[in-house]
């Protein structure tokens, strides 16, 4: 198979005012959905719009909601999407649609009024396929605003130029991202076997067909966050999960930032049984001097988080620097667990439940 250099080809721009479809996948999201779908259609854009919701199976109040949007604005359709799965809902949504370019949307995230109008100028400027900018987490509750300062931290998601990054250029992935229809149809849509990940993957594709993904840190995302330990948890196993898959599949097309939390896992667990050893003196002497070499790794990492904690980073009183000081280990380490199990028997059936029993969500 015949990959193009990065970057050598250009993306096609169609003519100003040919319209835009936003594509929003929906799961459980009745408390984040019409203020969401209120960002999108406010968009300040030349030409037609149209804003397609691709519904899974929610046990809450979203479908009516949603029914009810659709039902007060025609620029509104809907699709089923009843497996919930990410890829397949953006697949649905996007053949649903009509225009040239695809605008991808969550429900639990809030769009500026310029921000598609500013993608769809830089994506003309450089002529590239797809272009994100920064995700810039909030919360409402202060461990929603723990994450949220996790999120916006380079200690917490680090490396990804949308989690905060601030020189516009060629980039690996785009948050949500504004695409251009031709080239998703040329490369083939959403992988639909992968449940996480899979924008990643889908930029891959992309870049590998020659075209270039762009960062723009004019454009800002506000995004939402879960709202508790067991949910922010099981997201970040499913989501370590399915990276570990991609790993498997593309080797070394991921960034080496990528195993940061593996080997962290790794450390920890090594430490513990050193430790255990230790304690029960089956090594002693000058063996266990030797040994205690191997908590080093884990002491330095604690010594970073207990800083950021403590820093400008860590919040504003007592009581936020010790919420981010236990989340940013929950992050880390939930995230790296989920990696080695998918890395070592692959991702399979895993799904992110952190929204719903045993669905996926359809959130980065």
């Amino acid at each position: 198979m015949h990959v193009a250099a990065p970057g050598r080809r250009d993306a096609p721009v169609p003519e100003e005012g040919s319209g835009v479809t936003f594509v929003m996948p929906v799961l459980n999201e009745e408390r984040y959905l019409r203020r969401a779908v209120e960002t999108v259609l406010a968009q300040d854009v030349p030409g037609p719009v149209e804003l397609v919701l691709a519904l899974g199976p929610s046990s809450d109040g979203t479908d009516r909601i949603a029914r009810d949007l659709a039902a007060e604005d025609p620029r509104i359709l809907l699709v089923d999407n009843p497996a919930a799965d990410i890829p397949v809902g953006l697949n649905r949504a996007i053949r649903a649609g009509r225009y040239p370019t695809i605008v991808r949307v969550d429900a639990h995230s809030e769009i500026s009024p310029d921000y598609t109008r500013r993608a769809l100028a830089t994506l003309a400027r450089v002529r590239a396929a797809n272009v994100g900018g920064v995700m810039h987490a909030e919360g409402r509750t202060p461990f929603q605003r723990a994450v949220a300062r996790a999120y916006n931290s380079p200690i917490g998601l680090g490396g990804g130029a949308y989690h905060g990054g601030t020189v516009e250029g060629p980039a690996e992935s785009a948050y949500l991202g504004v695409m251009r229809r031709a080239v998703l149809e040329e490369v083939g849509l959403f992988d639909e076997s992968i449940r996480r990940g899979e924008d990643w993957e889908l930029n891959l594709r992309i870049r590998r067909a020659g075209y270039r993904v762009w960062f723009d840190p004019e454009l800002s995302v506000v995004y939402w966050p879960r709202e508790s330990w067991t949910r922010l948890v099981r997201q970040f196993r499913a989501t370590g999960a399915w990276r570990g898959e991609l790993v498997r599949r593309y080797g070394r097309g991921n960034s080496l930032r990528f195993f940061a939390p593996p080997a962290l896992v790794v450390a920890v667990g090594v430490s513990i049984a050193v430790g255990l050893l230790q304690v029960t003196r089956v090594i002693s002497g000058v063996w266990t001097l030797i040994a205690s070499i191997v908590h080093l790794p884990v002491a330095v990492y604690a010594a970073l988080i207990g800083a950021v904690a403590a820093g400008p980073g860590g919040g504003k009183g007592w009581r936020d620097k010790l919420w981010t000081l236990a989340v940013l280990p929950t992050m880390h380490l939930s995230w790296g667990a989920g990696f080695l199990a998918g890395l070592l028997r692959g991702a399979h059936d895993t799904v992110d439940t952190s929204r719903l029993g045993d669905r996926n969500t359809p959130l980065p």
